[in-house]
């Protein structure tokens, strides 16, 4: 993919901030049409310590997360500082005095931790348990649209399913959702790496194509009744359904059409879920939420830099592609208003990723 730099991010690399850094805010949570929803503003530029690495961001991607943080429904969302975004690819400015895999001036790629601010700031702390060197092959756009999406994929896939590579013959994933950015990951993660037959849903023909395009075997429309989809198309019991979105609406649909000793995974809870219908069937239910490790500081929080690197090699390697499929321009609160607008209306497929301040 090409693409010119903007003038604000040509501005920016001339004449950076001595000391400060431009970054984007939400100063009260609220519908995007409020005014002010989003704001440009300066803060300090803050400073590595421990194992953290301080980058200087070049490309950010748009999440759900992001405008639901936005609305107020994470309280501890950006650690109190206001500055969202889980999705960046930029450079090692500084290093902390206890980082082991970095150096200054290496290219990374990382979705950051939940509690702290995010990326949408010319410069942002991260852990370097939970960042991966950037794709080799990719440019800082097109890194910037995938870590968050492909942690929460290869996390639903092999450490809650319980899949491993090479597995999963004569067995279905049905991902509902596959256009999304989570899908779209999912969805080539599942065909590079196992042997799953993937089905993925879709309602418009540019995200059916964009489905299938990602390696998808089949599609079915998620605005219809799933079973009678399933059946129209001949396509069987899924043994493994990842609902990606729209979990409120799905989660009784799931249930009923999940294989014996299946498994249904969420990344977002359904406000009414009953167990038991699941009982007599042996299945279950399984719960992904990304930020968990750095959250919790797990003992195996590195595994998410690991999962970044894997990732990573599989791209320069040709078996997985971006998923970034809208490129908004600069990193500013205008074109950060219009990609939560987008998001929001759930007609999105992939990412969308600004570049440059």
């Amino acid at each position: 993919m090409t693409y010119q730099k903007t003038a604000e991010a040509e501005t920016a690399e001339q004449d950076p901030f001595s000391g400060d850094m431009k970054a984007i805010c939400f100063p009260a949570p609220g519908p995007i049409d409020a005014p002010d929803a989003l704001a440009d503003v300066i803060r300090p530029r803050p400073v590595a310590s421990g194992r953290d690495l301080l980058v200087r961001v070049k490309a950010v991607a748009v999440n759900p997360i992001d405008y639901k943080s936005r609305q107020g429904k994470y309280d501890i969302a950006t650690g109190g500082s206001g500055i969202l975004g889980w999705d960046a690819a930029g450079v090692v400015e500084s290093v902390g005095d206890r980082v082991e895999s970095f150096s200054v001036g290496d290219d990374v790629y990382y979705a950051g931790a939940i509690e702290r601010p995010g990326s949408n700031a010319e410069f942002q702390l991260v852990d370097e348990r939970i960042a991966g060197k950037r794709p080799a092959s990719l440019s800082f756009a097109e890194a910037a649209a995938l870590p968050l999406t492909t942690l929460t994929a290869w996390e639903m896939l092999f450490d809650r399913f319980g899949l491993r590579p090479g597995g999963g013959a004569d067995e279905t994933l049905l991902i509902i959702g596959a256009a999304g950015g989570v899908g779209s990951i999912a969805t080539q993660l599942a065909r590079s790496l196992t042997k799953l037959k993937v089905i993925g849903t879709a309602s418009r023909p540019e995200t059916i194509d964009w489905v299938l395009g990602l390696g998808a075997h089949a599609t079915i429309n998620h605005r219809d009744e799933l079973a009678a989809a399933l059946e129209a198309a001949e396509l069987p019991s899924p043994d493994y359904i990842f609902v990606t979105n729209g979990e409120n609406e799905h989660a009784a649909a799931a249930v009923k059409l999940v294989a014996p000793q299946g498994k249904i995974g969420f990344i977002v809870p359904p406000k009414e879920f009953d167990l038991a219908p699941l009982f007599d069937k042996s299945a279950s239910a399984h719960l992904e939420f990304m930020f968990t490790r750095h959250l919790h500081q797990t003992s195996d929080m590195a595994r998410q830099a690991e999962i970044l690197n894997e990732a990573a090699r599989l791209i320069d390697d040709g078996r997985l592609r971006s998923t970034l499929a809208e490129l908004y321009g600069a990193i500013n609160a205008a074109n950060l208003t219009r990609a939560h607008r987008r998001l929001e209306s759930g007609a999105a497929k992939g990412k969308i990723v600004l570049e440059g301040f």
